[in-house]
């Protein structure tokens, strides 16, 4: 879902994105309504680059982000999730550690009623090997995620994900 490499960031932000913005010309944007998102961490991961460039590609496809940053704690995610009431949450995890992390956390979202239906989302690299792809992506399903964006996927299958819901996220989801 993110770069993995600063020059493949730089790339991204200068020439490679314009192709999806452009797709939104400004009389599509004026139909939709934009998404108010949170972009997050886990706690075991301490990058911010994947942060900001998830939160400015969004801004850039006129949505509103809170970025709640680097190792955020499960509770804070919760409580963001809480008071801002979100149409999607977005993780993003570069240190590897995402598959056994998320868990946690999308658990912990699930049990709080009013957000049991508030899309969310993870992606980046979530494993430093040994549980396979598709095993790790149906787990993360099954815990609760509404899609997985391995690091080997291309952003517009992010975009995608995120265009679906513009039509109107239902309101019985936030």
């Amino acid at each position: 879902m993110v770069p993995s490499t600063a020059e493949q960031y730089f790339a991204f932000r200068s020439g490679a994105a314009k192709g999806i913005m452009r797709s939104q010309n400004a009389a599509t944007r004026s139909r939709l309504r934009s998404l108010d998102v949170i972009v997050t961490s886990l706690s075991s991961d301490a990058h911010t680059w994947n942060l900001v460039f998830i939160q400015l590609l969004l801004e850039d496809l006129g949505h509103r982000v809170v970025n709640l940053g680097p190792c955020t704690p499960d509770e804070l995610i919760v409580d963001a999730c809480r008071r801002h009431r979100p149409d999607l949450l977005v993780v993003s995890t570069v240190n590897g550690h995402g598959y056994l992390d998320a868990t946690s956390l999308i658990g912990a979202l699930r049990d709080v009623e009013e957000l049991a239906r508030m899309p969310a989302v993870i992606g980046g690299k979530l494993d430093v090997g040994g549980v396979d792809q598709v095993q790790r992506e149906q787990e993360l399903l099954a815990a609760g995620f509404d899609a997985v964006f391995e690091e080997d996927v291309a952003l517009a299958s992010f975009h995608s994900f995120v265009s679906e819901l513009l039509p109107g996220v239902p309101s019985d989801r936030r």
